[in-house]
């Protein structure tokens, strides 16, 4: 049985690079709410568990608490910022506010030793690690020591070697810790005594089963837009259930150039059976005079499942929807408190489908992150142009569209958008970016071109960096780059006479144009 570590969540914003590091070393991790119940918690069989930080404070009344028992489980435990302060709050210690606040870069220094510290720092050194609290720990529960401390804690990491129970006021989990990968990966390998032997391999050989045994004889239905996840799902489920599998691409209009054509391909490559439909002309007539984005998207996600619910009824008794959920979208569809939210976002970022369809959900990579459904593409034999695709949204060019979305618009979107794409591969740096777009902006200049005045549109061109598509800062493309790019798409599109360029960095939340 493969191991797993269970993190309970208290609201980080960074939870989830905490499951993405573990992960890293080849240990299964789960994210659970913080009152996930004690007995849940004893059948998971966790080898250890992680306390993320949170936005509350420790000594508040009403802030989220955990089950005392879980500390006399025997499992060991490691908290982090607020699970560090609510872990010495509840077993006896002393936390208060600070008016010696850290947030972002800070240095600890090296008091003490023990656990996950061993090996990887040394007592008297001083090491950089990134903070982010108000409260801190004035008084250790008994049993533990300090690790480290920092100018606004003295308690910036602490042990409990008998009990295996640690704690840091940093997050080990962002990258601007430096050591925090090889502190984690002592917890779970040297403190928790996990094998690091989850792999794809394992994962994709469990999931063709888990697929099979669900499905039996029965038919799935499986919408594709030719991203990546929807790509993964499909291959495998129709490595594990073959022809009772239907693939649907619904071709709204609003693709990138020859979209629809490549997807055909693709899939015909893969040997995985297609329906495509071409709704571009009621999806067209559907938009027509819609200017506000939020229409458009409701509009494009209600069109986008009268279609496919079309299209099903022809393929006859279906009990299955396979879909591309992932993990951040099931973490996403629950709060801190563990209320559920309205709905889990669909694959298409366009709605689900209704419950008169009556279908269950296969979504056999709904515990992976992004980058695990590439490499899960990649056990699959999926080509690595394909899996190193930037997301396209479900609306598609709808978003990049402001105001009114006419077919003169989206063609021009789409030439200039092929122009820029295509230069950024000749320029070798598409990996280095997230996502890269052109926005057809609702604003036209005056012009010369040649001897004549024009009159017409400006556009924009974006690309972002992300690691985990929650947070986003602009690429710093070169001058002649950005010159060159410019220039290809003003003499190449008939309909564009200038170029910007977006450089705004993006807060969590969407890193589109909206």
């Amino acid at each position: 049985m493969t191991d797993c570590v269970l993190i309970l969540d208290f609201g980080s914003q960074v939870t989830q690079l905490i499951a993405r590091r573990i992960r890293e070393n080849g240990v299964y991790s789960e994210i659970k709410p913080f009152n996930f119940p004690l007995e849940k918690i004893k059948k998971m069989k966790p080898k250890a568990i992680v306390l993320s930080g949170g936005p509350s404070s420790a000594i508040e009344k009403k802030s989220p608490k955990i089950d005392n028992e879980v500390f006399d489980l025997g499992i060991p435990i490691f908290g982090i910022c607020y699970g560090q302060q609510l872990m010495c709050h509840q077993l006896g210690g002393k936390v208060e506010a600070s008016d010696e606040r850290e947030f972002g870069r800070a240095f600890v220094e090296v008091v003490g030793n023990g656990g996950p510290f061993e090996q990887v720092w040394k007592k008297g050194s001083k090491h950089e690690v990134w903070m982010s609290h108000g409260d801190r720990v004035t008084k250790l529960p008994k049993g533990f020591v300090a690790v480290a401390k920092s100018p606004g804690a003295p308690y910036a990491a602490i042990a409990d070697d008998k009990r295996k129970i640690y704690g840091v006021q940093f997050h080990p989990e962002v990258i601007h810790t430096p050591d925090g990968g090889k502190l984690l990966k002592n917890f779970t390998h040297k403190v928790a005594g996990c094998k690091g032997d989850w792999t794809m391999a394992n994962f994709l050989e469990r999931e063709i089963e888990n697929v099979k045994r669900k499905v039996g004889k029965k038919k799935v239905l499986c919408a594709v837009s030719g991203g990546v996840d929807s790509t993964v799902v499909a291959t495998l489920l129709h490595r594990a259930i073959g022809k009772q599998l239907t693939c649907i691409f619904v071709d709204t209009g609003l693709l990138r150039k020859d979209e629809a054509k490549q997807v055909k391909k693709m899939f015909a490559d893969y040997h995985v059976p297609l329906k495509q439909v071409d709704a571009s002309e009621y999806f067209l007539g559907k938009l027509k005079g819609i200017t506000d984005p939020e229409k458009k998207r409701k509009i494009i996600g209600a069109g986008f499942i009268e279609v496919f619910e079309k299209e099903a009824k022809k393929v006859g008794k279906v009990d299955f929807l396979g879909q591309g959920t992932l993990y951040p979208d099931v973490i996403e569809s629950v709060s801190v408190y563990g209320k559920a939210s309205s709905t889990i976002k669909s694959h298409h970022n366009v709605g689900g489908l209704p419950e008169r369809m009556k279908l269950q959900l296969i979504e056999p990579v709904r515990e992976l992150f992004k980058d695990e459904v590439r490499a899960l593409g990649r056990e699959l034999g999926l080509k690595q142009e394909m899996l190193d695709r930037h997301p396209f949204p479900g609306p598609g060019l709808a978003i990049r569209i402001p105001g009114e979305i006419t077919r003169e618009k989206i063609s021009i979107l789409q030439k200039a958008d092929e122009i820029f794409i295509k230069a950024l591969r000749e320029e070798g740096i598409y990996n280095e970016i997230w996502q890269a777009f052109v926005v057809l902006l609702p604003v036209k200049t005056v012009g010369v071109m040649g001897d004549s005045r024009t009159y017409e549109y400006v556009c924009a061109i974006r690309a972002v960096t992300s690691t985990d598509g929650m947070t986003a800062d602009f690429y710093d493309f070169k001058h002649d780059f950005l010159s060159r790019v410019s220039n290809q798409i003003v003499n190449n599109v008939k309909g564009i006479n200038r170029v910007v360029y977006d450089i705004t960095s993006k807060p969590p939340g969407t890193i589109e144009w909206e």
